[in-house]
């Protein structure tokens, strides 16, 4: 299901693309360790800052859509959400 924090998502993940290309680069022309690090830290932000959104929006757009219904599919939800917090 696509929901409407999708395009941003993607559009960090092309940041964070972008940032380890920048990085493999910057390690084949043997650019300072200090810069390599500021890069590889601005990937990792990049890739949290998207899996956060995704999860938050997950959990506010389907998880609480099946819980408020208050049947068996409450229950589903309870254990998606469950699985889902081993990757917070």
């Amino acid at each position: 299901m696509i929901h409407a924090s999708h395009p941003d998502i993607i559009a960090r993940l092309k940041r964070a693309h972008g940032h380890l290309a920048s990085v493999i680069q910057m390690i084949e022309a043997e650019r300072p360790c200090v810069d390599l690090a500021q890069q590889l830290h601005a990937v990792e932000a990049a890739i949290t800052k998207a899996k956060r959104e995704l999860i938050n929006d997950h959990i506010e757009h389907c998880l609480a859509d099946a819980a408020g219904q208050g049947h068996s599919d409450g229950r589903a939800a309870l254990q998606e959400f469950k699985a889902l917090t081993k990757y917070l």
